[in-house]
């Protein structure tokens, strides 16, 4: 098992990334707003010049949404693709960040088969 832990820059794809997965059978997604470090630290004055940029190039991005999802190992190869496939790839800049961590343990969660 693994957890799939992918944070969203580009929260207008939220909408048909949860239709995706609904497509691919992909369920027990957690998610949480969230927002960045260079976003936490605004107020500081040396990041005040590039977060002001970053706000002139995307001033609607103000949050994240982090996703945690359980997978089976099988399961992990489409959860990327659909991640991809929606957003356009995460190759392309202030799109998000996916990654996975070993689950050692897991309570309260069924694997259901396709």
């Amino acid at each position: 098992m693994k957890l799939v832990v992918i944070v969203l820059n580009k929260t207008e794809c939220m909408e048909d990334l949860l239709s995706e997965f609904s497509s691919r059978h992909l369920q027990g997604a957690t998610i949480l707003s969230s927002h960045g470090m260079m976003q936490e630290l605004g107020e500081e004055d040396e990041l005040r010049f590039v977060l002001s940029l970053r706000h002139v190039l995307n001033p609607s991005h103000k949050e994240n949404r982090t996703i945690f999802m359980a997978a089976t190992d099988d399961r992990v190869p489409s959860i990327i693709e659909a991640v991809n496939k929606v957003t356009g790839g995460l190759d392309k800049g202030d799109t998000g960040i996916l990654f996975t961590v070993p689950i050692d343990y897991l309570e309260g969660f069924k694997v259901k088969s396709e």
